[in-house]
């Protein structure tokens, strides 16, 4: 049976896994489960989904600090790492750009606040908001380990800062190419400790058919559908912003390129459906990376830089497209008229603004900086709040999406994208690689 299940591709896995959250999510909510009254099939569903991402979020600070240490140390045989940094942020910049001008184009034409089902009451300030001086805080280390501590209506709990991880390990890894033989100990440590940490990771993968299950049932069991009627224009104008920025912009950066759409989005499709289920970058930052390098052909010196990066500052549907079209809403829904002067500033937020509130972004914390920058009432965050969970999954699949593939492009045109794993056969598992050495390890010795 196993063998059997071993033989069904991974993204059939993950489809039958979408299939059954859907039937399981209706079958819930027909049986009275909801948010506030939740039953023993809701709670499954619950349970099952938070502790696939919990997991996933546990990997996610010994990962990037471990790879990143290591792919330092990799760097000092590559000539152009100052180059592919500049790269990176540079083709974060464009897609950014391009992005947010498709999300204006569509606030202009679909109108969002027309219709819309929200009144004066429903208007309220959000709980945190975003500053241009954010990036400061977000990219000086509170700690050694990058961790704080948050204090909640259900007690303190503890969380982690990528973007200080981040400056941690690029600290640590250069001292360890200053310091020369003498850190080569702790190099060889960091590298054996980084294929525990990756063999690990990929056990907690194999769960994700299962958990995208959990995830996507308790997603309908919670949001349902019917909250889109009252903003259902500004839903429609969202997923529309966000489809043609992964279904027409992204396939045209590849095509530019000399690379393949399909195998593109056949090979970053495991951390696409995860992101769009779970609704974290940063939890599915382990899948985005794993499937960057094995499936898209991107060198791990770089990937293991380059993705934790765009992890926090690379958000193409929450920091371009969302908070375009909703500063449009916003300014229609109070009366207000936007120009031209406006449209600029919208943009540059866009480009510059997720760099600014890394650390602590996300599409609320964005939106507040783009409508504060603009004038526009910060109340009107209050009243996107009912449809905020729906559009985030296509929010955060998009980011995802984007994550990967600035990375894929910059590895083509620096010429170090293995375009034989790109163009590699997609079927099994999406880490073959630690597939093929398992049946090693399993298979009877010669006698």
């Amino acid at each position: 049976m196993l063998s059997r299940l071993r033989r069904v591709s991974f993204g059939t896995q993950v489809i039958i896994g979408l299939v059954l959250g859907v039937v399981l999510g209706l079958v819930a909510r027909s049986t009275g489960a909801s948010a506030d009254n939740p039953t023993w099939l809701s709670e499954t569903l619950s349970i099952v989904g938070s502790s696939f991402v919990t997991l996933l979020r546990t990997i996610v600070p010994p990962l990037v600090f471990l790879a990143i240490v290591s792919s330092i140390a990799n760097l000092r045989e590559v000539t152009n790492a100052a180059r592919l940094a500049w790269q990176t942020l540079l083709w974060f910049a464009i897609t950014a750009l391009v992005s947010v001008s498709i999300g204006m184009v569509v606030g202009w034409l679909v109108d969002p606040a027309r219709g819309a089902g929200v009144t004066q009451a429903d208007a309220a300030a959000p709980s945190s908001t975003g500053g241009w001086l954010d990036f400061l805080t977000g990219l000086i280390p509170a700690n050694s380990l990058g961790i704080y501590a948050r204090e909640g209506d259900d007690g303190v709990s503890l969380n982690f800062n990528v973007l200080q991880i981040l400056v941690l390990a690029i600290a640590v890894g250069i001292a360890v190419v200053k310091v020369g033989k003498d850190a080569d100990p702790f190099l060889s440590f960091t590298r054996s400790a980084l294929a525990v940490v990756q063999k690990v990771l990929w056990w907690v993968i194999l769960l994700a058919p299962v958990a995208t299950v959990g995830l996507l049932g308790n997603a309908i069991v919670s949001y349902g559908w019917e909250t889109i009627g009252s903003l259902g224009r500004f839903t429609v104008a969202i997923y529309l912003g966000l489809l043609l920025v992964v279904g027409v912009l992204y396939p045209v950066l590849l095509r530019l390129h000399g690379l393949s759409v399909k195998q593109f989005f056949t090979g970053a499709w495991p951390a696409m459906q995860l992101g769009f289920v779970s609704r974290s970058s940063i939890g599915t930052l382990p899948v985005t990376q794993a499937v960057t390098e094995r499936n898209l052909g991107v060198p791990r010196a770089y990937s293991s830089f380059a993705v934790p990066l765009g992890a926090t500052t690379k958000m193409d549907g929450c920091a371009a497209v969302y908070p375009a079209i909703a500063a449009i809403f916003v300014a229609e829904f109070f009366g207000m008229q936007l120009g031209v002067t406006d449209y600029l500033l919208i943009a540059m937020v866009s480009v510059l603004g997720s760099a600014a509130t890394a650390g602590v972004t996300g599409a609320t914390v964005m939106l507040t900086l783009t409508l504060s920058t603009l004038g526009l009432p910060l109340e009107g965050v209050g009243l996107l709040l009912a449809v905020d969970p729906i559009l985030d999954m296509g929010r955060t699949a998009t980011n995802v999406t984007g994550q990967a593939l600035v990375t894929t492009i910059v590895a083509k045109r620096e010429g170090i994208l293995d375009e034989e794993a790109y163009n590699g056969d997609r079927r099994g598992l999406p880490w073959s690689q630690e597939e093929r050495e398992d049946e090693r390890e399993a298979a009877p010795s010669p006698a």
